[in-house]
C-alpha cells in the first residue's frame, strides 16, 4: 500500500461524479493535476473521466456495502486520501403534510447518513496522517427553507449541523472540513424533482401551491449559475492552506447574507412573495 503523502499528486474522492457539480469538479481537478476517484452509480457516464486517467468506480450511498467496498479500494491504492468532496445527494419535493416519511427518510439516508458512513470509513487514515480535506456540498437550501422544499431543506440543515461539529472536532487533528453553499445551479436538479413535483400538482390542497412553486423554480434555475463555479470553488477551498468554513457560491446565494439581518416574519413574508406570490 501506497500513501498519497509519497506520490507528488494529490488524491481526491468525488462522489456523484457522473454528471453536474461532481462531474465538473472531476474535470477541474484533473486540470489541475490531481489524481481522482470517480464514484457515482452511472459507470457509464463517467467514462470521458476515466479517458482523461481518472479512477472511476462503482458507489450507491445509501448502501453500506457499496460504501464499504469503495473505502476498501481507495485505501488500499493510497491510504489516507489528501481530499474528499461529498458531492452525491438528490432532492424530492412536496409539502411536508404530505411528503411519505418512507421517501423523506430515503432523501436522508443519502443526503446525510450515506455521506456521513462513508466519511466515517476513510477519515481515520486523515486523521492519523493529521492532514486532509473534506468539503461537504449543502445548499442554500441548508441555511434557509422554502415552501415545497421542507424535507430537502431539513436534510442540508442536518449536514450543516453534522459539519460544524466534525470541523471542531477535528482541528487538532489537522484536517480541514468545508461546507460549500451553492445557490441555483444548473445541474438539472429541477428536472430530477419534476417528478414529485408532477404529483403533488394535482393534489386538492396544495397543488395550486406547488404549481407556482414549480414555475418560480423553472425561472430560477433557467438563470441559475454554471457548475463550473461551484467547481472552481470546491478547487479554491481544496488548494488553499486554510480554507474558510464555509464558501457560498451562485444564483441567489447572496440571499444568506441578507437572512441573517432580516427578522423572521419579514423574511418569511418576502419568500411567500418571491414563491408563492
Amino acid at each position: 500500500m501506497t500513501s498519497s503523502s509519497s506520490g507528488s499528486r494529490r488524491s481526491v474522492l468525488i462522489t456523484g461524479a457522473s454528471s453536474g457539480i461532481g462531474l465538473a469538479t472531476a474535470h477541474q481537478l484533473l486540470d489541475r493535476g490531481w489524481k481522482v476517484f470517480a464514484a457515482a452509480r452511472r459507470l457509464e457516464a463517467m467514462e470521458p473521466l476515466r479517458s482523461r486517467g481518472a479512477e472511476v468506480l462503482p458507489l450507491d450511498l445509501a448502501d453500506e456495502a457499496s460504501r464499504q467496498q469503495l473505502a476498501a479500494t481507495i485505501t488500499s491504492e493510497v491510504g489516507a486520501l489528501d481530499a474528499l468532496v461529498n458531492n452525491a445527494g438528490y432532492g424530492a419535493t412536496g409539502p411536508v403534510e404530505t411528503m411519505a416519511l418512507e421517501q423523506a427518510r430515503a432523501m436522508f439516508e443519502v443526503n446525510v447518513f450515506g455521506l456521513i458512513g462513508l466519511t466515517q470509513l476513510l477519515l481515520p487514515p486523515m486523521r492519523q496522517r493529521r492532514r486532509g480535506c473534506i468539503v461537504n456540498l449543502s445548499s442554500i437550501a441548508g441555511r434557509f427553507v422554502t415552501p415545497g422544499a421542507g424535507w430537502y431543506g431539513a436534510s442540508k440543515h442536518a449536514l450543516e449541523g453534522i459539519s460544524d461539529a466534525l470541523r471542531l472536532e477535528l482541528h487538532d487533528f489537522g484536517v480541514q472540513v468545508v461546507l460549500v453553499e451553492p445557490g441555483l445551479i444548473r445541474t438539472g436538479f429541477e428536472a430530477v424533482s419534476a417528478v414529485s413535483m408532477q404529483q403533488q400538482a394535482s393534489d386538492p390542497v396544495w397543488g395550486p401551491m406547488m404549481r407556482r412553486v414549480a414555475a418560480g423554480w423553472e425561472e430560477g434555475f433557467r438563470r441559475g449559475s454554471s457548475p463550473q463555479l461551484v467547481a472552481c470553488t470546491i478547487a479554491s477551498a481544496l488548494e488553499a492552506s486554510r480554507p474558510k468554513p464555509r464558501y457560498r457560491c451562485g444564483s441567489a446565494s447572496e440571499a444568506l447574507v441578507l437572512q441573517r439581518f432580516i427578522p423572521t416574519q419579514v423574511w418569511d413574508a418576502l419568500v411567500r412573495q418571491r414563491m408563492l406570490g
